[in-house]
């Protein structure tokens, strides 16, 4: 399970998530200077640790490095969904309350993604036959 990013390791990742290609300090950095007051070195030092930690992997260019995510924002977001679930004494509670907290735009979200996840061939409740 991974553990859940710092606040600028999740700015750094969610630059890289956010443009999906490879990208350079120098990129990540001027986007983050529109927002704070920040160091290249601290941006490097940053992408170095999300390297160590497995979440990008990176490719040499000329002195530089070019960095890209091993995995998607929804996966991380999954695993920490996960690994928060899978803590809990009671895990249908747990689900319960969570479900009480979504807004109906999530709500929404989470009916379209069980339908894709129970596909067409495993509908979940079925309805009743009305011929029986």
């Amino acid at each position: 399970m991974p553990r859940p990013l710092g606040e600028l390791e999740d700015a750094v990742m969610t630059r890289v998530w956010k443009w999906n290609r490879p990208v350079t300090v120098r990129e990540v950095l001027e986007d983050l200077q529109q927002e704070r007051s920040i160091a290249y070195t601290t941006v490097m030092t940053v992408l170095d640790n999300l390297h160590q930690k497995g979440w990008v992997r990176r490719e040499a260019e000329g002195r530089a490095y070019r960095y890209e995510a091993v995995s998607t924002r929804a996966a991380y977001a999954a695993a920490l969904m996960n690994e928060a679930w899978s803590r809990s004494d009671n895990p249908a509670a747990a689900l319960v309350a969570f479900f009480g907290m979504m807004s109906a735009e999530q709500r929404e979200a989470l009916s379209d993604a069980m339908r894709i996840v129970q596909g067409p061939e495993n509908p979940g409740s079925a309805e009743p036959d009305a011929e029986r």
